[in-house]
């Protein structure tokens, strides 16, 4: 690819696309232009221009051209009267104006609150609408937290009537604390603002007539938004993008495009997905949503770290001796065979979910809270992230208890000879200065003994014991849960009141439930994420950099295990801690697993 110059008053940058330049470079800044996302390069070497920096250039930025154009020096006062709009066309880079991931909802509703929004739900009628899409709709509503003036279309091949549509979806809605009379109200103010339309997602003319029929309703206003929610399989994304693309894009506003998972199944599906997405959809349009990050402790991740001096300090492979990420399910896939069958626990739970809570609790601090700016971060940090194997690896296969706790191979639709594997831990190496030698520990897992979801910080014994603490009183650990029952706690070592000297573990608690009234009410992480769609606020999406080097970091180990030579799965009994090998790998890394109920 050819690079761009631009001129800043007697110098001369060079930009270069930043696909190609991925492996080889961090990324701290990039630009927009022509729908291409370009970094700014000089000598080699990248380097960051930020928003005072463009502030300050930006009189001075005279034009953007192809190489091989001359372009003679432009005085200042020449370049003044457009330098603003310039340097937005040119650079990448939130301004101060730009909605931040912890301004307040207020700020954030009273920004969005008075442009009109039209919501499509592609797949209305599966699954993940009825289950997450229109609940989170219905919720936000009720707490007012729409725009004033939207509608909701349900979109999707069955024929169906508006009617039976709103019967539909009734039946999903439902209040998280009040219920009654005044729930009731809600909904039936709700439903009238949703309708239907059936067509096929590969029809640029189903498309054009559900714009159409969009027209009424659009026409009130001097400006249309329209969201997309493709709540459909990844096999129909680029026909539904490109229909969009052709026949239904807002015709006088922002057009943004929610995507769920899986993206791809390994990098190369990802890779093809991706060209044929970016080629219809601009990156800025495009809002690859993962649900974990809009859980409430995963958001407060950062908080912990960056906002409390006492954290920071010890962060780093000096004070730590593990960082464990545990996720645990105490059921089997309970009708979800076919679909898991094909991916499994590392697709499904691993490559994203929990990769994305190893990249908020080992990144660097950002420069601000703007989208980018903590995307770049969680880049730099995967990029250090050592690609894994198939002996970085534990994988196991939970097998039958009794007839209520059938085994995996038992289950409908599961392949007699199936080596799809339900539980899988594996260690994590950072090649960086802050944890070179630090193991990261994620364990996943179906029909476990619990429902847990968990960050256990492990820090390094006292040097210099002098009070001979016991080998069984574990190290300080800061434990973040993130479901059940929210909660951060740290463990310490303390003397046991009284008449002697013995010491015990002891926890310094912070309970949500009891700690704040508003944790009665905590949100859906569905509902914050719609949320943001609508503000426009993508810190807590997946940038297109990111998610390809989250399968750069898997690809190899997917490939080995799906090989013919790859041994079976270990058996594990329904309802227990896993494989016993999961223990093996963690002591062969010098650590334990900490998670014990």
């Amino acid at each position: 690819v050819s690079p761009l110059h631009a001129s800043l008053g007697s110098r001369r940058y060079t930009f270069v696309r930043r696909s190609a330049l991925v492996t080889d470079f961090q990324c701290p800044r990039v630009c927009r232009v022509s729908n291409h996302t370009w970094i700014r390069k000089k000598s080699s070497v990248l380097v960051s221009m930020n928003a005072d920096d463009v502030a300050s250039a930006a009189v001075e930025i005279s034009s953007v051209v192809s190489e091989n154009t001359t372009v003679p020096p432009t005085p200042p006062k020449a370049a003044a009267a457009d330098a603003k709009s310039n340097a937005e066309q040119v650079m990448r880079v939130s301004s101060a104006k730009d909605m931040s991931l912890m301004d307040s909802v207020h700020k954030r509703r009273a920004a969005a609150k008075k442009e009109p929004v039209t919501i499509v739900v592609l797949g209305a009628s599966g699954d993940l609408a009825k289950k997450k899409t229109f609940p989170a709709l219905f919720s936000l509503f009720y707490h007012d937290l729409l725009p004033e003036s939207f509608q909701i279309i349900g979109f999707a091949r069955r024929k169906m009537s508006n009617d039976d549509f709103r019967e539909l979806i009734l039946g999903t809605l439902k209040c998280r604390v009040i219920d009654g009379e005044r729930c009731a109200k809600k909904m039936e103010e709700f439903l009238p603002k949703c309708a239907y339309y059936a067509g096929a997602y590969d029809s640029p003319d189903a498309f054009s007539g559900l714009g159409d029929s969009l027209a009424s309703f659009e026409s009130q206003f001097d400006v249309s938004n329209r969201m997309f929610y493709f709540a459909v399989p990844p096999s129909v994304f680029q026909a539904a993008a490109s229909s969009i693309h052709e026949a239904a894009r807002a015709p006088k506003g922002w057009t943004r495009v929610v995507v769920e998972k899986p993206f791809g199944r390994d990098l190369a599906s990802y890779e093809a997905l991706q060209d044929s997405l970016s080629s219809i959809l601009s990156e800025d349009e495009i809002y690859r949503i993962d649900h974990y990050l809009g859980k409430e402790l995963v958001q407060n991740m950062m908080t912990l770290r960056f906002a409390n001096s006492v954290f920071e300090p010890l962060w780093s492979k000096h004070y730590i001796e593990s960082v464990q990420i545990v996720f645990k399910e105490p059921f089997g896939v309970e009708g979800r065979a076919g679909y898991f069958n094909d991916i499994g626990i590392v697709r499904d739970i691993m490559q994203n979910h929990l990769l994305q809570v190893l990249a908020l609790v080992g990144m660097e601090v950002p420069v601000s809270l703007h989208s980018e700016d903590i995307r770049n971060e969680k880049v730099k940090l995967l990029r250090c992230v050592k690609p894994l194997s198939l002996d970085d690896f534990v994988l196991g296969q939970y097998k039958g208890k009794d007839a209520k706790s059938l085994g995996y191979l038992d289950d409908d639709g599961v392949p007699s000879n199936s080596r799809t594997p339900t539980f899988a831990a594996c260690v994590f190496a950072i090649n960086n200065r802050r944890w070179d030698g630090v193991p990261f520990l994620m364990k996943a897992g179906k029909a476990l003994d619990e429902r847990k979801a968990e960050i256990r910080v492990v820090f390094k014994p006292t040097p210099g014991d002098i009070f001979g603490v016991p080998n069984t009183i574990r190290h300080n650990e800061l434990v973040i849960r993130v479901q059940p029952d929210e909660a951060i706690y740290l463990k310490i070592i303390s003397k046991v009141p009284g008449l002697t000297s013995r010491l015990e573990e002891a926890r310094l608690n912070l309970f949500y439930r009891t700690a704040w009234e508003e944790s009665m009410d905590i949100p859906d992480a569905y509902e914050r994420l719609i949320l943001d769609v609508i503000q426009g606020e993508k810190s807590l999406f997946i940038r297109d950099d990111e998610l390809q080097i989250a399968w750069q970091i898997f690809d190899q180990a997917l490939l080995e295990m799906e090989s013919e030579s790859a041994p079976r799965p270990d058996p594990y009994a329904y309802g227990s801690r896993g494989p016993i090998e999961a223990e093996r790998l963690a002591y062969s890394h010098g650590v334990k697993w900490t998670d014990e109920p």
